[in-house]
């Protein structure tokens, strides 16, 4: 499948014009074991206070992690996106829908961003993983610890 142009993978904004978007544009190493599977993200953060673009690198783990996350969501509930190796988005929801979202970046800020009720978030952003995975499905296999391969049902 040839690579889409870009994917968001997350759009939330509200009527103040707080804002994030994490853009997914692409594999980050396409063709080269291990690193093709890895895609890359621009996160886009804007509020009255900051506009920020900043980079992200999302791994299949990460991308199961943020579905079951949003599987589990409900109010005084929370999604991760990112980890420990970099960029993390952490989405908390309140108990009246509303959001606070905490952009931590161990080199760069950290911040906190309140973003009004999103009704659907949700099944919208289940939507949008979907989207991530059939523009960019995981064709790599881990056969032993640091040993890859293409998978069986790789398309060239």
């Amino acid at each position: 499948m040839t690579d889409a142009a870009s994917v968001d993978l997350i759009d939330m904004g509200d009527a103040d014009g707080n804002r994030c978007v994490v853009r997914v544009t692409g594999r980050a190493q396409p063709g080269v074991l291990p690193g093709h599977d890895v895609l890359r993200a621009d996160v886009l953060v804007s509020a009255s206070f900051v506009d920020a673009r900043l980079e992200l690198y999302l791994v299949q783990k990460d991308l199961d992690t943020w579905q079951h996350d949003l599987t589990q969501l409900a109010p005084g509930g929370s999604a991760t996106i990112g980890n420990d190796r970099g960029l993390r988005l952490h989405f908390f929801m309140h108990q009246d829908r509303t959001w606070s979202l905490t952009v931590e970046d161990p080199d760069r800020m950290t911040l906190a961003l309140g973003i009004g009720q999103q009704e659907t978030w949700a099944r919208d952003h289940h939507q949008r993983l979907a989207l991530v995975r059939e523009a960019w499905p995981s064709e790599v296999v881990e056969t032993a610890p640091m040993a890859y391969e293409w998978s069986p049902g790789r398309k060239s």
